[in-house]
Parts: C-alpha cells; structure tokens; sequence
C-alpha cells in the first residue's frame, strides 16, 4: 500500500481572483454559464492537486446553482474549499461570487460540489488521497452537505437512467409490431 504524507492544513482551500472578460459573455451581456463551470473545474482541480498533490480527475458536479449573474468587469472571486474526502476522492464546495471592482457589494453567483479523483497517470487507476479530519462542527456540515449533494446527483441519475430504460423498451416493442 501507498504511504500518503499528510497534506499541510493551507492547501485545503483556495480563492481565484480575476476580471470577467468581453470574451466571456453572451450577447445580453453576462457571463456564460459554460465559462463559469470551466472556472469552477479549474479552481476545484487546483484545489484537488493541491490537496493530494497528484494529477486527478473530474469525476462529478452536483448541485450547481446559478443564483446572480456576473457581468462583463466584475471581479470574479472562486472559493473552492475541499470539504470531504473518501479513499481515493476529494469533494470540493465552490462558491462563486462577484461585484463591481469600483466598490458594492459581493454577491453570490453560483455554487456546486464538485468530485475529483486522484489517478495514475499512466494506468488511469484511482490512488488514495490523504484523509481530510473533520475537525470543527463547520467541518462536519460542509461533508455532510456535499455527502447529501452527491446523493441526490445520484438519485436523479438513476431516475433518468429509468426512464431512458423505459422509453427504450417501449420503442422496441413498438419496432418489433
């Protein structure tokens, strides 16, 4: 078995600070949420590799919620805080937030957990990640919501998973006639 170094308590959570740009917006002149997912599976990613200090993958997002708009100058700020790990993944809470960079106030845009996985980079098998110790009642909440974020994720993939099953046999026995 890998023997797994604890990872140092300052690299479990990072802020991204920048300028949303003209290229990123949509012609009503906000930010697209496609870009603001890339930003979210950048900052997470960054998290991850600096968690278990290996390459690692996207596994899942869930819970993403487009709460404000951003619009094209605001200072974007991207808190991405690893808050649950499991043997071999990270669960990464990423709040994203902006205002107007001449003053106002901060306003939340958006918010997901997002999953990594740490992987060999040849193999493409999972590694362990070091253990993430839930230490406050903050710390426990935090796992606890992206534990219930992830399981809903699931809940409604395997709702869809039923009725795509559903809506496949029943085209076949209608091709079959």
């Amino acid at each position: 078995m890998t023997e797994i170094a604890s990872a140092p308590e300052h690299q479990r959570e990072l802020i991204l600070r920048f300028l949303a740009e003209p290229g990123d917006v949509n012609y009503g002149g906000k930010v697209h949420g496609g870009i603001v997912m890339k930003w979210i599976d950048q900052a997470g990613y960054a998290a991850a590799v600096g968690w278990c200090g290996r390459y690692a993958v996207t596994v899942a997002v869930g819970g993403i919620r487009f709460v404000a708009p951003i619009g094209i100058s605001d200072l974007v700020s991207i808190n991405a805080k690893l808050v649950y790990t499991g043997s071999t993944s990270m669960h990464i809470a990423v709040d994203v937030s902006a205002r107007d960079p001449m003053g106002g106030p901060e306003r939340l845009c958006t918010h997901c957990v997002i999953v990594f996985v740490a992987v060999d980079q040849l193999t493409g098998r999972p590694l362990p990640v070091p253990q993430l110790t839930q230490e406050s009642d903050e710390d426990r909440r935090l796992a606890e919501y992206a534990l219930k974020v992830m399981d809903l994720s699931k809940d409604i993939e395997q709702t869809i998973a039923r009725y795509r099953d559903a809506e496949t046999d029943a085209h076949n026995d209608e091709a079959a006639k």
